[in-house]
């Protein structure tokens, strides 16, 4: 594999920067997706167990903005998966028995559950009992979650490989075991934190949307139920998210420790170590953490980040220059330093190298044994192999420092938003929907709400900005720097595929919206008089 070291630049970067782009307008599409399964599933339980037309109309309406989402989420997701054959082709030779499974399984399945069910959703109306279609309908929002769950479940093998083994004949990581992977605690916490999210992100929309109604004192009926059951939802699932964010700290804190020092800015660790609220990262320029202290004016919470990452305010958490230079962990073992993990890494892949060819000769046992075992001694440490420079290995601080404060903030404000709307509309006598007069939250809270659309889906970017960029230069952690990862192309066929997906992706979003907008504007169809 050492020959793909001389891959052109231009190429990796610019296949980078294709995947990130359409990973990006993909989780424009997505979240929306999972949020709003919520939202019509309850409405159509709330229709299911009254019997009211009224909420019949209104589940209609939400599956109608539902389904406007979901047909634009499958296009970016297809092109994305397909990327990792076009533009990883190596990643994809290297991994693909493992990376392949989960992907396969959410293919077969979950999406077969999505296309069975969301037909049953939308034209079984009147065709199929009550209770068969509420059924279509939260089977559609679970086909959509497990579709999540598994695509989810490939992202964090990349970030934590396990239930793999190397094979140094085939030159491939297989699998060993399916559970390991489909199990991992890094996937179950993912999962959940990024479902959650997904949850704000339909709550804010609903609640966006009935504020918006309400400013304009139409569809009120509609307006305020929704606007409680999404503030509810919202509520809850901001706060969720809060816990399995923490939990998600503390995996990486475990597994991917210099992730936890990007987003932190955390150049030299200890004990003891306190959580920067806010500190002085220029956004535009890697800091000089191998001779700076820390960043400055750094603001901290006393004992937080031990806390966070390790449930115990007097825990240790390494910095940048301690991953770097090695260090001992709180249990003694030694996690050796970037030189030590280099060396391994070329040990690793000159053995790899002396076995296939001594095999090749018809080498005896007893030199193939000692060359496997040389290979599974160093084999952790492979990818390290193909590193040249220390500051290779240390994401851009400045994306992952702010990226996350941007996140945690916005999560703070919705949950404090939530709140407020739930105070404000259970102040209300039921029927006040009855009244013209309903500006229970005053018209400045109308236009918060629907300003905090965008700025909700500003925080979920920036989660996985975190996410992806604090695990640079990898795409397996520890395994396969980008640059070994890539095709073998020419970067000016990305260039072209590159600014081709821009427009087609903005197209389809600009489509959406313009189609989002004239169906909420024309509002729901009522089957009887419910003004």
């Amino acid at each position: 594999m050492t020959n793909l070291l001389l891959i052109d630049a231009g190429t990796i970067e610019w296949s980078r920067a294709q995947f990130a782009l359409t990973a990006i307008y993909h989780w424009l599409f997505v979240p929306l997706t999972l949020g709003l399964a919520v939202i019509m599933g309850i409405m159509e339980t709330c229709y299911y167990r009254t019997k009211k037309s009224f909420w019949k109309d209104t589940a209609k309406f939400w599956q109608k903005l539902f389904g406007i989402n979901f047909a634009m989420g499958i296009a970016t997701g297809i092109i994305l998966e397909f990327e990792f054959g076009t533009n990883w082709s190596n990643y994809s030779w290297f991994v693909g028995d493992i990376f392949g499974a989960p992907l396969a399984v959410e293919g077969i399945v979950a999406f077969f559950m999505e296309s069975t069910f969301v037909a049953v959703m939308y034209f079984g109306w009147n065709k199929v009992s009550r209770g068969f279609h509420l059924a279509s309908t939260w089977l559609t929002g679970l086909g959509a979650t497990i579709s999540a769950w598994w695509i989810l479940v490939a992202n964090a093998w990349m970030q934590y490989p396990v239930g793999c083994e190397f094979n140094p004949d085939t030159m491939r990581h297989e699998m060993v075991s399916f559970a390991d992977v489909a199990l991992s605690p890094f996937a179950v916490s993912k999962f959940c934190h990024t479902v959650t999210s997904a949850w704000i992100i339909g709550a804010v929309f609903c609640v966006g949307v009935c504020c918006w109604y309400l400013m304009k004192k139409r569809e009120t009926k509609l307006a305020l139920e929704s606007l409680k059951i999404g503030a509810i939802v919202g509520l809850v699932a901001s706060l969720l998210a809060a816990a399995t964010g923490h939990k998600s700290a503390q995996d990486v804190a475990e597994v991917q420790p210099m992730k936890l020092a990007a987003m932190e800015a955390l150049y030299n660790g200890g004990t003891d170590v306190g959580l920067t609220a806010v500190a002085w990262v220029n956004p535009f320029s890697q800091p000089d953490y191998q001779n700076e202290e820390s960043a400055p004016l750094k603001l901290e919470m006393p004992y937080a980040l031990s806390f966070m990452a390790t449930n115990d305010i007097h825990g240790y958490v390494p910095g940048i220059n301690d991953i770097l230079n090695g260090y001992t962990k709180p249990d003694g073992t030694r996690e050796p330093s970037l030189d030590e993990k280099i060396a391994r890494g070329k040990k690793a892949i000159t053995a790899l190298a002396d076995y296939r060819k001594a095999k090749q000769e018809g080498a005896d046992a007893e030199i193939l044994n000692a060359q496997l075992a040389t290979i599974n001694e160093n084999m952790p440490y492979f990818g390290y192999g193909y590193i040249k420079d220390k500051e290779q290995v240390v994401p851009f601080i400045p994306i992952n420092f702010w990226a996350f404060r941007i996140m945690v903030g916005l999560g703070c404000l919705l949950i404090l938003f939530f709140a407020i709307v739930l105070a404000g509309v259970y102040k209300f006598p039921a029927k006040l929907w009855q009244n013209r007069d309903i500006t229970a939250l005053s018209n400045w809270h109308y236009w918060v709400a629907v300003i905090l659309i965008p700025l909700a889906y500003i925080a979920s970017e920036s989660g996985w900005l975190v996410a992806e960029f604090g695990r640079q230069p990898w795409t397996i952690q520890d395994m396969l720097p980008t640059w070994v990862a890539v095709s073998d192309l020419h970067s000016s066929s990305v260039i072209i595929t590159f600014f081709l997906f821009l427009i087609l992706f903005t197209t389809m979003l600009a489509v959406e919206i313009n189609i989002l907008l004239k169906q909420i504007k024309k509002g729901p169809e009522y089957s009887e008089n419910e003004q």
